[in-house]
């Protein structure tokens, strides 16, 4: 009985001095992790998550950014939800997201599938495609001011040469939203293609080849096999695309700002001339908290009807 209970204790402790032990490689792996991570947390919670609670309480006061701040508690958003200007901003914002949405997707995808092809220079075709992504937005949205001016611009050259009438692009208001669209696309479609090309290439060769032996066609491979592995692709770029097109300034700014009457005035733009044209820094940043929230259920509602439904995507 006395042996018994000896061995018993024994293993006892050995297997409590292996817990004692995982436990300390796990403590250090976790110590290890967080020694990576912490200062990039810190930067991103420095810079974004202290900055978004600020402008929050920011857009519960009057504020002009030189006298002291008068609290106002929720004025500042009563004001916003019968402002016609904010209502007309989102206007465009909508119609900016609904175009430049499906046509990234869809260009992008339709790129990756052309550069996932075994041909001679694909490395050079696929860098061309990715350059303008890496460019500044700024520097394209100059650019494609002097492209599309009616006076003197490439684009109307170009109709010219072919016997077509000159447009107005930039300084129409019916033209002027459709082609800050296809700028912000030829900017941004090199993100999606890089994306998509990398899910393509992460699909199994093994699947494809025995679709083909069992006599699928292209489409039918491409329905079965491709779709379903770009799903989660296609979602991701979606929502990043939407926020993209939401919170996007910088192309606006240096192309129309805003204009003409108006017609490409969105959101984020909206948001910039309330805090830092006339100077009312709580109504910008409610427009600012607002576009968040939006944004914020945008994308949680997305995620949830992926989760509950992923073939709907494909």
């Amino acid at each position: 009985m006395t042996t018994t209970f000896a061995v018993s204790r024994r293993t006892g402790d050995t297997v409590a001095g292996r817990t004692r032990g995982r436990r300390r490689r796990l403590a250090r792996r976790t110590l290890t992790g967080w020694a990576f991570t912490g200062p990039a947390t810190i930067v991103v919670v420095g810079l974004s998550i202290f900055p978004a609670v600020w402008a929050f309480g920011i857009s519960r006061t009057k504020w002009n950014g030189v006298t002291p701040a008068v609290d106002v508690g929720w004025r500042n958003y009563e004001r916003l939800a019968g402002d016609p200007g904010l209502a007309a901003a989102a206007r465009h914002s909508l119609v900016l997201t609904a175009l430049f949405v499906p046509a990234s997707l869809l260009l992008g995808l339709l790129l990756a599938i052309a550069l996932n092809q075994r041909i001679r220079l694909i490395g050079f075709y696929r860098t061309c495609i990715f350059v303008p992504y890496v460019a500044s937005a700024a520097a394209t949205g100059i650019l494609a001011g002097y492209v599309f001016n009616p006076q003197y611009g490439a684009a109307n050259d170009l109709l010219r040469r072919l016997g077509l009438p000159a447009q107005q692009f930039l300084e129409s208001p019916h033209q002027a939203l459709p082609v800050v669209c296809g700028i912000a696309l030829w900017g941004e479609v090199g993100f999606t293609t890089v994306v998509y090309l990398a899910a393509l290439q992460d699909i199994p060769r093994e699947l494809v080849e025995a679709a083909t032996v069992d006599g699928a066609g292209r489409w039918q491979i491409f329905r079965r096999i491709t779709m379903p592995g770009l799903r989660p692709v296609t979602v991701f770029t979606g929502v990043w695309q939407c926020v993209t097109a939401l919170q996007m300034f910088d192309l606006i700014y240096t192309t129309t700002r805003g204009g003409p009457m108006n017609s490409t005035e969105t959101v984020v733009y909206y948001m910039y001339e309330l805090a830092f044209e006339a100077r009312r820094l709580g109504a910008g940043a409610a427009v600012a908290c607002l576009l968040f929230a939006v944004t914020l259920l945008m994308t949680c509602a997305v995620l949830w009807r992926h989760r509950r439904d992923p073939a709907a995507w494909g």
